[in-house]
Protein backbone atom coordinates (compact mmCIF):
# COMPACT_ATOMS: atom_id res chain seq x y z
CA UNK A 1 0.00 0.00 0.00
CA UNK A 2 1.46 3.37 -0.95
CA UNK A 3 1.92 6.29 1.39
CA UNK A 4 -0.93 8.80 1.36
CA UNK A 5 -0.96 12.57 1.53
CA UNK A 6 -1.03 14.55 4.76
CA UNK A 7 -4.83 14.84 4.79
CA UNK A 8 -5.33 11.11 4.36
CA UNK A 9 -2.76 10.35 7.02
CA UNK A 10 -4.48 12.65 9.53
CA UNK A 11 -7.77 10.92 8.79
CA UNK A 12 -6.07 7.58 9.39
CA UNK A 13 -4.61 8.93 12.64
CA UNK A 14 -8.09 9.82 13.86
CA UNK A 15 -9.30 6.34 12.91
CA UNK A 16 -6.38 4.65 14.70
CA UNK A 17 -6.83 6.77 17.82
CA UNK A 18 -10.53 5.96 17.98
CA UNK A 19 -9.93 2.24 17.51
CA UNK A 20 -7.26 2.10 20.21
CA UNK A 21 -9.45 4.04 22.66
CA UNK A 22 -12.31 1.63 21.99
CA UNK A 23 -10.26 -1.57 22.30
CA UNK A 24 -7.39 -1.00 24.74
CA UNK A 25 -8.45 -2.03 28.28
CA UNK A 26 -8.20 0.90 30.69
CA UNK A 27 -6.70 -1.35 33.38
CA UNK A 28 -3.54 -1.75 31.29
CA UNK A 29 -2.91 1.93 30.66
CA UNK A 30 0.59 3.04 31.58
CA UNK A 31 1.68 -0.45 32.54
CA UNK A 32 4.78 -1.99 30.99
CA UNK A 33 4.48 -4.57 28.27
CA UNK A 34 4.68 -8.17 29.53
CA UNK A 35 7.98 -8.61 27.71
CA UNK A 36 9.10 -11.81 29.39
CA UNK A 37 7.96 -14.90 27.53
CA UNK A 38 6.56 -16.47 30.68
CA UNK A 39 4.40 -13.39 31.23
CA UNK A 40 3.07 -13.52 27.67
CA UNK A 41 2.26 -17.21 28.11
CA UNK A 42 0.12 -16.48 31.21
CA UNK A 43 -1.83 -13.29 30.39
CA UNK A 44 -4.59 -11.95 32.58
CA UNK A 45 -8.08 -11.43 31.14
CA UNK A 46 -7.52 -7.85 29.92
CA UNK A 47 -4.15 -8.71 28.39
CA UNK A 48 -5.83 -11.50 26.48
CA UNK A 49 -8.60 -9.16 25.27
CA UNK A 50 -5.99 -6.71 24.00
CA UNK A 51 -3.94 -9.44 22.29
CA UNK A 52 -6.97 -10.82 20.48
CA UNK A 53 -8.10 -7.36 19.37
CA UNK A 54 -4.68 -6.43 18.02
CA UNK A 55 -4.24 -9.83 16.43
CA UNK A 56 -7.57 -9.64 14.63
CA UNK A 57 -6.79 -6.11 13.44
CA UNK A 58 -3.32 -7.12 12.29
CA UNK A 59 -1.80 -4.06 13.95
CA UNK A 60 0.70 -6.06 16.01
CA UNK A 61 2.58 -6.24 12.69
CA UNK A 62 0.94 -3.30 10.89
CA UNK A 63 3.00 -3.36 7.70
CA UNK A 64 2.93 -7.13 7.14
CA UNK A 65 0.77 -8.26 4.16
CA UNK A 66 -2.95 -8.42 4.80
CA UNK A 67 -3.03 -11.71 2.87
CA UNK A 68 -1.46 -13.39 5.92
CA UNK A 69 -3.38 -11.45 8.57
CA UNK A 70 -1.06 -8.44 8.87
CA UNK A 71 -2.25 -4.85 8.89
CA UNK A 72 -1.33 -4.25 5.25
CA UNK A 73 -0.47 -0.63 6.11
CA UNK A 74 2.07 1.67 4.53
CA UNK A 75 5.22 2.54 6.51
CA UNK A 76 3.76 5.99 7.25
CA UNK A 77 0.52 4.47 8.55
CA UNK A 78 2.48 1.94 10.58
CA UNK A 79 4.36 4.76 12.30
CA UNK A 80 1.06 6.46 13.10
CA UNK A 81 -0.19 3.27 14.76
CA UNK A 82 3.03 3.20 16.77
CA UNK A 83 2.61 6.82 17.83
CA UNK A 84 -1.03 6.41 18.79
CA UNK A 85 -0.40 3.28 20.83
CA UNK A 86 2.32 5.15 22.74
CA UNK A 87 0.06 8.19 23.16
CA UNK A 88 -2.62 5.99 24.71
CA UNK A 89 -0.16 4.56 27.27
CA UNK A 90 -0.55 1.18 25.60
CA UNK A 91 1.86 -1.45 24.30
CA UNK A 92 2.04 -3.94 21.46
CA UNK A 93 0.86 -7.34 22.78
CA UNK A 94 2.05 -9.19 19.66
CA UNK A 95 5.77 -9.91 19.91
CA UNK A 96 8.48 -12.46 20.44
CA UNK A 97 10.86 -14.09 18.01
CA UNK A 98 8.11 -14.92 15.56
CA UNK A 99 7.52 -11.21 15.02
CA UNK A 100 11.04 -9.89 15.49
CA UNK A 101 13.02 -12.43 13.47
CA UNK A 102 11.33 -15.44 11.98
CA UNK A 103 8.22 -13.88 10.46
CA UNK A 104 10.02 -11.24 8.35
CA UNK A 105 12.50 -13.90 7.20
CA UNK A 106 9.79 -16.37 6.22
CA UNK A 107 7.93 -13.67 4.31
CA UNK A 108 11.05 -13.24 2.21
CA UNK A 109 12.28 -16.81 1.83
CA UNK A 110 9.33 -19.09 2.55
CA UNK A 111 7.07 -20.89 0.13
CA UNK A 112 3.46 -19.79 -0.17
CA UNK A 113 2.36 -22.87 1.77
CA UNK A 114 4.84 -22.09 4.58
CA UNK A 115 3.63 -18.50 4.81
CA UNK A 116 -0.02 -19.56 4.92
CA UNK A 117 0.71 -22.08 7.66
CA UNK A 118 3.01 -20.12 9.94
CA UNK A 119 2.45 -16.37 9.50
CA UNK A 120 -1.23 -16.06 10.65
CA UNK A 121 -0.56 -17.64 14.09
CA UNK A 122 2.39 -15.26 14.54
CA UNK A 123 0.21 -12.29 13.61
CA UNK A 124 -2.36 -13.36 16.18
CA UNK A 125 0.18 -14.01 18.93
CA UNK A 126 -1.13 -17.55 19.19
CA UNK A 127 2.15 -19.49 19.27
CA UNK A 128 5.69 -18.90 20.52
CA UNK A 129 8.88 -19.52 18.52
CA UNK A 130 12.46 -20.10 19.65
CA UNK A 131 15.76 -19.84 17.79
CA UNK A 132 18.11 -22.81 17.43
CA UNK A 133 21.35 -21.14 16.34
CA UNK A 134 24.20 -21.00 18.92
CA UNK A 135 25.89 -24.16 20.12
CA UNK A 136 28.48 -24.83 22.86
CA UNK A 137 31.16 -24.94 20.14
CA UNK A 138 29.58 -22.46 17.74
CA UNK A 139 28.90 -19.02 19.17
CA UNK A 140 30.64 -16.14 17.45
CA UNK A 141 31.73 -18.61 14.75
CA UNK A 142 28.19 -19.80 14.16
CA UNK A 143 29.07 -21.58 10.92
CA UNK A 144 31.02 -24.15 12.98
CA UNK A 145 27.72 -25.63 14.19
CA UNK A 146 27.52 -29.42 14.33
CA UNK A 147 23.86 -30.21 15.07
CA UNK A 148 23.13 -32.63 12.27
CA UNK A 149 19.99 -33.27 10.20
CA UNK A 150 20.01 -36.60 8.40
CA UNK A 151 17.75 -37.19 5.40
CA UNK A 152 15.26 -39.94 6.23
CA UNK A 153 13.19 -39.75 3.06
CA UNK A 154 10.05 -37.85 4.06
CA UNK A 155 11.69 -36.05 7.00
CA UNK A 156 14.98 -35.02 8.62
CA UNK A 157 16.25 -36.65 11.80
CA UNK A 158 18.00 -34.12 14.04
CA UNK A 159 20.68 -34.86 16.61
CA UNK A 160 22.82 -32.41 18.55
CA UNK A 161 22.37 -29.51 20.94
CA UNK A 162 21.88 -25.75 21.07
CA UNK A 163 22.56 -23.23 23.83
CA UNK A 164 21.13 -19.84 24.85
CA UNK A 165 17.86 -20.95 23.25
CA UNK A 166 15.68 -18.08 24.48
CA UNK A 167 12.17 -19.10 25.48
CA UNK A 168 12.66 -22.75 24.56
CA UNK A 169 10.81 -23.88 27.69
CA UNK A 170 7.66 -22.07 26.49
CA UNK A 171 8.08 -22.35 22.71
CA UNK A 172 5.78 -24.27 20.39
CA UNK A 173 8.09 -24.22 17.37
CA UNK A 174 11.79 -23.76 16.63
CA UNK A 175 13.56 -22.29 13.61
CA UNK A 176 16.89 -24.03 13.54
CA UNK A 177 20.21 -24.14 11.70
CA UNK A 178 21.39 -27.70 11.08
CA UNK A 179 24.26 -29.30 9.23
CA UNK A 180 23.16 -31.25 6.17
CA UNK A 181 26.58 -31.52 4.51
CA UNK A 182 29.69 -32.23 6.59
CA UNK A 183 32.10 -31.64 3.69
CA UNK A 184 31.45 -27.87 3.58
CA UNK A 185 31.22 -25.20 6.27
CA UNK A 186 28.87 -22.35 5.29
CA UNK A 187 27.49 -24.22 2.26
CA UNK A 188 26.57 -27.29 4.32
CA UNK A 189 23.98 -25.60 6.56
CA UNK A 190 20.19 -25.76 6.16
CA UNK A 191 17.33 -23.84 7.81
CA UNK A 192 14.54 -26.05 9.16
CA UNK A 193 11.41 -25.71 11.30
CA UNK A 194 10.02 -28.22 13.75
CA UNK A 195 7.63 -28.49 16.66
CA UNK A 196 9.08 -28.41 20.16
CA UNK A 197 6.28 -30.71 21.36
CA UNK A 198 7.92 -34.02 20.47
CA UNK A 199 9.80 -36.71 22.44
CA UNK A 200 13.18 -35.95 20.83
CA UNK A 201 13.44 -32.45 22.31
CA UNK A 202 14.78 -31.84 25.85
CA UNK A 203 15.00 -28.33 27.33
CA UNK A 204 17.06 -27.29 30.38
CA UNK A 205 16.68 -23.66 31.58
CA UNK A 206 19.82 -21.69 32.49
CA UNK A 207 19.43 -19.43 35.60
CA UNK A 208 20.64 -15.81 35.41
CA UNK A 209 21.46 -13.19 38.06
CA UNK A 210 18.19 -11.36 37.28
CA UNK A 211 16.32 -14.13 39.13
CA UNK A 212 14.68 -15.73 36.10
CA UNK A 213 15.86 -16.42 32.60
CA UNK A 214 14.51 -17.20 29.14
CA UNK A 215 17.80 -18.91 28.23
CA UNK A 216 18.05 -22.67 27.86
CA UNK A 217 20.16 -25.58 26.75
CA UNK A 218 18.26 -27.64 24.18
CA UNK A 219 19.08 -31.22 23.23
CA UNK A 220 17.83 -33.11 20.16
CA UNK A 221 17.77 -36.90 20.02
CA UNK A 222 16.27 -38.19 16.77
CA UNK A 223 13.99 -35.15 16.66
CA UNK A 224 11.88 -34.83 13.53
CA UNK A 225 11.60 -32.00 11.01
CA UNK A 226 9.26 -32.51 8.07
CA UNK A 227 10.62 -32.01 4.55
CA UNK A 228 7.95 -29.38 3.91
CA UNK A 229 9.47 -27.35 6.74
CA UNK A 230 12.84 -26.88 5.05
CA UNK A 231 13.03 -23.13 4.36
CA UNK A 232 14.95 -22.27 1.21
CA UNK A 233 17.15 -24.78 -0.62
CA UNK A 234 18.98 -27.68 0.99
CA UNK A 235 22.40 -26.43 2.18
CA UNK A 236 21.24 -22.85 1.53
CA UNK A 237 20.52 -21.95 5.13
CA UNK A 238 23.48 -19.65 5.74
CA UNK A 239 22.11 -16.88 3.51
CA UNK A 240 18.74 -17.11 5.27
CA UNK A 241 20.46 -17.08 8.69
CA UNK A 242 22.33 -13.87 7.85
CA UNK A 243 19.10 -12.18 6.86
CA UNK A 244 17.39 -13.36 10.04
CA UNK A 245 20.26 -12.03 12.17
CA UNK A 246 19.79 -8.68 10.48
CA UNK A 247 16.17 -8.67 11.64
CA UNK A 248 17.24 -9.80 15.12
CA UNK A 249 19.77 -7.01 15.58
CA UNK A 250 17.24 -4.52 14.30
CA UNK A 251 14.48 -5.78 16.58
CA UNK A 252 16.56 -6.06 19.75
CA UNK A 253 16.87 -2.28 19.98
CA UNK A 254 13.45 -1.28 18.69
CA UNK A 255 14.89 -0.51 15.25
CA UNK A 256 12.29 -2.78 13.72
CA UNK A 257 9.54 -0.32 14.55
CA UNK A 258 8.21 -1.86 17.74
CA UNK A 259 4.98 -0.27 18.90
CA UNK A 260 6.05 0.92 22.30
CA UNK A 261 6.48 -0.90 25.58
CA UNK A 262 4.18 1.15 27.75
CA UNK A 263 5.32 2.06 31.25
CA UNK A 264 6.10 5.46 32.74
CA UNK A 265 8.59 7.70 30.86
CA UNK A 266 11.85 8.47 32.64
CA UNK A 267 10.94 12.15 32.83
CA UNK A 268 7.81 11.33 34.82
CA UNK A 269 9.73 8.93 37.07
CA UNK A 270 12.27 11.66 37.77
CA UNK A 271 9.57 14.15 38.76
CA UNK A 272 8.04 11.52 41.04
CA UNK A 273 11.24 10.41 42.81
CA UNK A 274 13.58 13.41 42.48
CA UNK A 275 10.99 16.19 42.59
CA UNK A 276 10.60 19.44 40.69
CA UNK A 277 11.84 22.99 41.09
CA UNK A 278 9.78 26.18 41.20
CA UNK A 279 9.41 26.12 37.40
CA UNK A 280 8.08 22.56 37.44
CA UNK A 281 11.29 21.14 36.00
CA UNK A 282 13.17 18.08 37.32
CA UNK A 283 14.98 19.42 40.36
CA UNK A 284 18.37 17.87 39.57
CA UNK A 285 19.80 19.97 36.71
CA UNK A 286 22.51 17.45 35.81
CA UNK A 287 20.00 14.58 35.66
CA UNK A 288 17.67 16.78 33.63
CA UNK A 289 20.42 17.41 31.08
CA UNK A 290 21.33 13.73 30.80
CA UNK A 291 17.69 12.74 30.35
CA UNK A 292 17.30 15.27 27.54
CA UNK A 293 20.50 14.08 25.86
CA UNK A 294 19.38 10.46 26.07
CA UNK A 295 15.96 11.35 24.65
CA UNK A 296 17.57 13.26 21.76
CA UNK A 297 19.96 10.41 21.01
CA UNK A 298 17.15 7.87 21.21
CA UNK A 299 15.01 9.86 18.78
CA UNK A 300 17.95 10.22 16.39
CA UNK A 301 18.64 6.50 16.69
CA UNK A 302 15.02 5.60 15.91
CA UNK A 303 14.90 7.86 12.87
CA UNK A 304 18.19 6.47 11.57
CA UNK A 305 17.01 2.91 12.20
CA UNK A 306 13.80 3.51 10.25
CA UNK A 307 15.77 4.95 7.34
CA UNK A 308 18.22 2.02 7.38
CA UNK A 309 15.34 -0.45 7.50
CA UNK A 310 13.64 1.15 4.48
CA UNK A 311 16.92 1.19 2.56
CA UNK A 312 17.57 -2.47 3.39
CA UNK A 313 14.35 -3.52 1.66
CA UNK A 314 16.01 -2.68 -1.64
CA UNK A 315 19.15 -4.70 -0.90
CA UNK A 316 19.75 -8.00 -2.64
CA UNK A 317 21.13 -9.49 0.57
CA UNK A 318 21.70 -8.79 4.25
CA UNK A 319 23.14 -5.41 5.25
CA UNK A 320 25.91 -4.81 7.77
CA UNK A 321 24.33 -1.52 8.90
CA UNK A 322 22.32 -3.35 11.57
CA UNK A 323 25.59 -4.06 13.38
CA UNK A 324 26.04 -0.30 13.90
CA UNK A 325 22.44 0.10 15.01
CA UNK A 326 22.62 -2.86 17.38
CA UNK A 327 25.66 -1.45 19.17
CA UNK A 328 24.24 2.08 19.35
CA UNK A 329 20.77 1.00 20.46
CA UNK A 330 21.85 -1.40 23.19
CA UNK A 331 24.12 1.23 24.72
CA UNK A 332 21.23 3.71 24.83
CA UNK A 333 18.96 1.10 26.42
CA UNK A 334 21.53 0.29 29.11
CA UNK A 335 22.00 4.00 29.76
CA UNK A 336 18.27 4.38 30.36
CA UNK A 337 18.27 1.40 32.74
CA UNK A 338 21.15 2.92 34.71
CA UNK A 339 19.27 6.23 34.99
CA UNK A 340 16.12 4.44 36.13
CA UNK A 341 17.96 3.01 39.14
CA UNK A 342 19.61 6.37 39.78
CA UNK A 343 16.24 8.11 39.76
CA UNK A 344 14.60 5.59 42.10
CA UNK A 345 17.58 5.55 44.46
CA UNK A 346 17.45 2.84 47.13
CA UNK A 347 13.83 2.13 46.17
CA UNK A 348 15.11 0.83 42.83
CA UNK A 349 17.38 -1.73 44.49
CA UNK A 350 14.72 -3.86 46.17
CA UNK A 351 14.61 -7.55 45.35
CA UNK A 352 11.40 -8.52 47.15
CA UNK A 353 9.06 -7.37 49.90
CA UNK A 354 6.06 -5.11 50.51
CA UNK A 355 8.23 -2.00 50.86
CA UNK A 356 8.68 -1.85 47.07
CA UNK A 357 6.20 -1.33 44.25
CA UNK A 358 6.03 -3.70 41.29
CA UNK A 359 7.78 -1.11 39.10
CA UNK A 360 10.58 -0.75 41.65
CA UNK A 361 11.08 -4.50 41.89
CA UNK A 362 11.17 -4.71 38.08
CA UNK A 363 13.79 -1.95 37.82
CA UNK A 364 16.74 -3.79 39.31
CA UNK A 365 15.85 -7.03 37.53
CA UNK A 366 15.57 -5.16 34.26
CA UNK A 367 18.94 -3.53 34.88
CA UNK A 368 20.57 -6.88 35.57
CA UNK A 369 18.98 -8.59 32.56
CA UNK A 370 19.88 -5.57 30.41
CA UNK A 371 23.56 -6.46 30.78
CA UNK A 372 22.88 -9.28 28.32
CA UNK A 373 21.83 -6.85 25.56
CA UNK A 374 25.43 -6.18 24.55
CA UNK A 375 26.08 -9.94 24.42
CA UNK A 376 23.14 -11.71 22.80
CA UNK A 377 22.19 -11.20 19.18
CA UNK A 378 25.89 -10.84 18.41
CA UNK A 379 28.17 -9.34 21.06
CA UNK A 380 29.39 -5.75 21.01
CA UNK A 381 32.84 -6.97 19.96
CA UNK A 382 31.49 -9.13 17.11
CA UNK A 383 29.42 -6.24 15.76
CA UNK A 384 32.44 -3.92 15.92
CA UNK A 385 34.44 -6.45 13.89
CA UNK A 386 31.67 -6.58 11.28
CA UNK A 387 31.62 -2.79 11.06
CA UNK A 388 35.39 -2.54 10.73
CA UNK A 389 35.69 -5.20 8.03
CA UNK A 390 32.49 -4.92 6.00
CA UNK A 391 31.67 -1.23 6.28
CA UNK A 392 35.00 0.51 6.90
CA UNK A 393 37.04 -1.96 4.84
CA UNK A 394 39.74 -2.28 7.50
CA UNK A 395 42.12 -5.27 7.37
CA UNK A 396 41.33 -8.37 9.41
CA UNK A 397 44.26 -8.42 11.86
CA UNK A 398 43.18 -11.80 13.19
CA UNK A 399 44.48 -13.37 9.98
CA UNK A 400 48.04 -12.59 11.11
CA UNK A 401 47.85 -14.47 14.41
Amino acid sequence: MADFGATDLEAFRAEARAWIEANFPASLKGKPSPMAVEERMKPNADQEVWRKAMGAKGWGVPTWPAAYGGGGLSPAEGRIVQQEIARAGAYNPIGGMGVMMFGPTLLEYGTEAQKQEHIPPIVGGEIAWCQGFSEPGAGSDLASLSTKAEDKGDHFEINGSKIWTSGAQWADWCFCLVRTDTSKKHEGISFVLFTMHQPGVEVRPIPLIAGSSPFCETFFTNARAEKKDLVGPLNGGWTIAKRLLQHERSGLTGAGGGLGSGGKPLEELAKQYVGVDAQGRIADADLRTRLVNNAINWRAFQQTAIRAMVESKGNAGPSSATSIMKNAGTQLIQERQEMTLEIMGHQGLGWEGDDFTADELAAVRGWLFGKAFTIFGGSQEVQSNIVSKRILGLPDLTQNH
